[in-house]
């Protein structure tokens, strides 16, 4: 299954060799399940069909039905495995572009494309779905990314209804479409916070200092990864690799990053479960599957998990979606969407663990 995008990386002057990136992701990720060439063509068929059908669920869900209309604009690609690392490998360019100085090192532009290269190819057979608003796609800000081969390996093993599944992926990743075309200033926000935080990393002087950190977090993850699954520490915004290259004031400002993530994520998880049954059937028994897989027991998974942030990732959409329940709770999915107006109403970090906090500072 090789469905490509319509965008390439192009050749930037960068401390990253973003083709080398590019073609070591494609050479070691594996290429998922098989299937029939007619069960193929249904599943990119139907999974197009559910993007572009999806925005509309949500808006009713949410009220944001104009956003909703702009939200169903957005392209739809159903890529394989080496595509969607491709796609993410042209939205870190984006981010970075004239940020990440050039190194006098030979080579090693081409090893920091080699790392990116297997890093994405670890994580590639792991996401079902993703909506990139900083790629420029068209017409229509953003892009909607689903990952064809993971979407059938996860239906099949969770012997799930197909054509549920699939419209639920899509309810997800629509969701964060809908955010954006609600708050047009959303992924400049963002935008100017990553661009911010990985200017600072990128100049700092103290790279022996950071990388000895680097290695004690592994240390002590290899030493925790066996005691279990359990709750990501409050401090951590990223996985022990995230945390050991940041300073104090690095971990704030990525610490309101990740306060606005929890929040899209959480609200994305609300609205895909809050359709009803005459959409999705099997809605319910979706999630519940879904939820277990998430968890993960495996002392390997567990140890993978937590070295790439997967565990804080999975804590974003919990206490995320704790967040917005407590606040459509309060004050509704109307009252909800205040944080959609401007960067001053988005929740803080304290907020998203204190709701109450957020609904008393927006709405008195």
């Amino acid at each position: 299954m090789r469905v490509r995008l319509n965008h390439y990386v192009r050749p930037m002057s960068s401390a990253v060799d973003w083709q080398v990136a590019v073609r070591r992701a494609g050479t070691l990720t594996p290429p998922g399940p098989r299937g029939s060439r007619a069960e193929l063509r249904a599943l990119i068929q139907v999974l197009r069909s559910a993007g572009a059908e999806a925005p509309l669920h949500v808006g009713e869900i949410t009220g944001l039905r104009a956003a909703a209309r702009r939200a169903a604009e957005v392209p739809v690609y159903v890529v394989d495995r080496p595509r969607w690392a491709q796609a993410n490998v042209e939205m870190f360019a984006q981010l970075t572009d004239g940020l990440l100085p050039t190194s006098r090192l030979p080579g090693s532009a081409r090893m920091a494309g080699e790392e990116m290269g297997v890093m994405l190819a670890v994580l590639a057979p792991k996401v079902l779905g993703q909506f990139d608003p900083f790629t420029p796609a068209g017409p229509s800000p953003g892009r909607l990314v689903l990952v064809a081969p993971n979407v059938l390996k996860v239906e099949r093993e969770l012997d799930l209804d197909a054509m549920d599944f699939r419209m639920w992926v899509c309810l997800h990743e629509q969701t964060h479409a809908v955010q954006f075309a609600a708050a047009p200033w959303l992924a400049g926000h963002l935008s100017s916070r990553m661009r911010a935080l990985v200017e600072g990393v990128s100049s700092a002087e103290e790279g022996s200092e950071r990388l000895g950190r680097a290695l004690r977090a592994i240390v002590d993850t290899l030493a925790s990864a066996f005691s279990g699954p359990g709750d990501v520490p409050s401090h951590e915004v990223g996985g022990p690799l995230v945390e050991a290259f940041l300073s104090d004031s690095e971990r704030a400002a990525m610490g309101e990053v990740v306060a606005v993530m929890s929040l899209l994520e959480g609200h994305a998880d609300v609205v895909m479960d809050a359709v009803g049954p005459a959409v999705l059937p099997s809605v319910r028994r979706i999630r519940a599957a879904f939820e277990k897989r998430r968890d993960g027991t495996s002392a390997p998974d567990v140890l993978l998990r937590r070295l790439l942030g997967m565990d804080a990732k999975v804590a974003q959409y919990r206490n995320g979606a704790k967040f917005v329940r407590a606040v459509v709770s309060r004050v509704g999915h109307d009252g909800l969407n205040a944080v959609w107006t401007s960067p001053e109403q988005l929740p803080s970090a304290a907020e998203v663990a204190d709701p109450g906090a957020w609904v008393r500072r927006v709405h008195g």
